[in-house]
């Protein structure tokens, strides 16, 4: 029996238990099942060794008593696969995921079997018109004070330290070594080791600080003395075991280093470009795109909003509905819970939680769906070499092995959500594209009134 023919040989009922979602009830009657079990053994017995016989020739009771849980599991995947096959083959129905099989019965060699598939279905409603939204988005400018601040960016971010003799203040670099009485556990981590114990170690006195409280304790500090403070660790710190302690640390500074300031030549030679007028020039040009690609953005969930407002409530897949919030809730506890008492709140909060969940994975979907639609009447759809590509950006980004990321998104389910992303990010694109856009007229700056000069006689009055 062919596997196509173990798919024409299944008996299928169908029912709808909820919008959007299907049961379909199957039964493998009992010469199916002993026709396809005959063929599992004979393939496993063709590929073992069993004492006493050749491959091939042991019987089939000698088999089973060796090999029984192997059969059944391959009678399975075989019986799933041709039942996934027979529901599939109906391309009216645009299925979106399915759920594990149900067993109505335990599976037997020499008896039907039983078992039930939940298909969830895309739901069904009119787009209505995508093409021609009017938008009006503001003029792309570029603020000359916001460039010369990111010149200054780039002035500090070159410029090269030298010591001091002076008192440490804001923006210094301390280089010191420190101890502190926090009792470390055996399994600490070399992050967590560097954090409470050092030795000629460097320590900014800027923001974000790496010992919190250590701008305020520490400016002022001079080389070769030491110095004593308690760090009052937030609830949210990045190392668990730190989080909402406090610990007192004991810092010898060893010596106090400030920034120097580049000139314009040196800056120029640092970024490695002719002069400061062509570094500011550049910078303005690379500004500008920026905002474009931000208003591009904006303008892409403008037209979103137009499109859906246009477009009345449907129901929503369950099972994918439900695996939806569940991610939104996983992403809630990752952000939120950073020891035993956040834990505790969150547990005690966990219905507000669940709601607000609902509501965002309801508003993802609903996006998804109809960005769904859009890609399908314009024939949107992701190449292969596109998925290669972000995963590729993304392994590098995360600092992982391409093949390992690839492997991970794949056990995770991640590969799905990849895809989706491109298709919305492709469906943005061609709706911005067609999309009617005008820019707001500038504002002009409230016009001055004129001084008024005193003339002689007025001040004689």
């Amino acid at each position: 029996m062919a596997k196509n023919d173990l798919s024409s040989a299944l008996l299928m009922d169908t029912e709808e238990v909820a919008p959007c979602q299907k049961k379909f009830d199957f039964t493998a009657e009992k010469d199916t099942i002993e026709q396809e079990v005959k063929k599992v053994i004979r393939e496993i017995s063709g590929m073992v060794v069993i004492p006493g016989f050749r491959k091939g020739k042991a019987p089939k009771q000698m088999v089973m008593k060796r090999y029984g849980k192997d059969v059944i599991d391959e009678m399975k995947r075989r019986i799933y696969s041709a039942a996934f096959e027979k529901v599939t083959a109906d391309e009216s129905m645009d299925i979106v995921s399915y759920g594990v099989p149900s067993e109505e019965a335990e599976m037997k060699i020499d008896d039907a079997y039983k078992f039930s598939l939940k298909f969830d279905l895309a739901p069904e409603f009119e787009v209505g018109e995508y093409k021609g939204v009017k938008v009006k988005v503001d003029a792309v400018t570029v603020d000359p004070k916001a460039v010369e601040e990111r010149v200054d960016y780039y002035r500090n971010m070159y410029a090269t330290y030298a010591d001091i003799d002076t008192p440490a203040e804001k923006e210094d670099m301390l280089k010191v070594s420190y101890t502190s009485d926090f009792e470390l556990p055996e399994d600490a981590s070399p992050a967590l080791k560097r954090q409470v114990e050092a030795e000629n170690n460097w320590l900014w006195l800027s923001d974000p600080e790496m010992i919190p409280g250590a701008i305020k304790a520490m400016t002022g500090a001079e080389g070769g003395k030491e110095y004593t403070f308690t760090a009052n660790y937030p609830k949210d710190w990045r190392d668990a075991e730190l989080a909402g302690k406090k610990v007192k640390y004991t810092v010898n500074v060893l010596n106090v280093q400030r920034r120097k300031p580049l000139s314009d030549e040196e800056l120029a030679e640092k970024m490695q470009i002719e002069s400061l007028e062509k570094l500011t020039e550049t910078l303005s040009q690379s500004m500008i795109q920026e905002t474009e690609m931000k208003r591009r953005g904006e303008i892409a969930d403008d037209v979103y909003q137009a499109v859906s407002k246009n477009i009345n409530d449907f129901e929503l897949p369950p099972g994918v509905l439900e695996g939806e919030i569940e991610k939104e809730l996983r992403r809630v506890a990752q952000s939120s819970v950073k020891s035993e008492e956040d834990a505790e709140t969150f547990k005690k909060d966990i219905e507000k939680h669940r709601k607000e969940a609902e509501k965002s994975a309801a508003d993802k979907l609903r996006r998804m769906f109809i960005m769904r639609k859009i890609a399908k009447a314009e024939n949107i759809s992701v190449e292969q070499h596109e998925i290669d590509g972000q995963i590729k950006n993304m392994s590098k980004y995360y600092g992982y092995k391409e093949k390992e990321f690839r492997s991970m998104l794949e056990k995770s389910g991640g590969m799905e959500d990849m895809h989706l992303d491109i298709l919305a990010a492709k469906v943005s694109d061609f709706l911005v594209d067609n999309a009617e856009v005008t820019e707001n007229a500038a504002k002009k700056a409230p016009a001055k009134k004129p001084a008024v000069k005193k003339t002689a006689a007025k001040k004689a009055e």
